[in-house]
């Protein structure tokens, strides 16, 4: 049965999957914190003067908390950049070089360097 368990471990990557869970926790405490002790600072002069995120509107019986929601969105906003910006930095691409080609004289499509015929006219290059 233990067998049976470490495999399943082990081949669903779950201990991947649980390490990336673990890590996601501790980078999204870093990012919130990030945002919230750091950019928003610096975002607060911007914004309308006093407690606007405690700003609610009452629609009959109810009351609408539509400055927490915008403080939720425009936080959001400011983890989802400092995300993409990270994951940029750190995961970079290779550019895709794009294999040597030259045009048929007949038709102008691009064929392979060392083609003798054309595969779209197939007139002699």
């Amino acid at each position: 049965m233990i067998k049976g368990f470490k495999e399943f471990l082990l081949k669903n990557n779950v201990l991947a999957l649980a390490v990336a869970v673990i890590v996601g926790g501790a980078v999204g405490k870093v990012v919130t914190s990030l945002a919230a002790d750091i950019i928003m600072p610096l975002i607060s002069p911007i914004l309308p003067g006093g407690d606007w995120r405690k700003a609610s509107i009452m629609i009959g019986p109810a009351e609408v908390k539509w400055g927490s929601f915008v403080g939720n969105v425009i936080d959001f906003l400011i983890i989802a950049f400092i995300v993409y910006m990270m994951t940029k930095a750190l995961i970079r691409e290779k550019p895709v070089i794009a294999a040597p080609t030259k045009c048929c004289p007949r038709c102008k499509e691009s064929v392979a360097i060392d083609a003798s015929r054309c595969k779209f006219c197939t007139s002699e290059i």
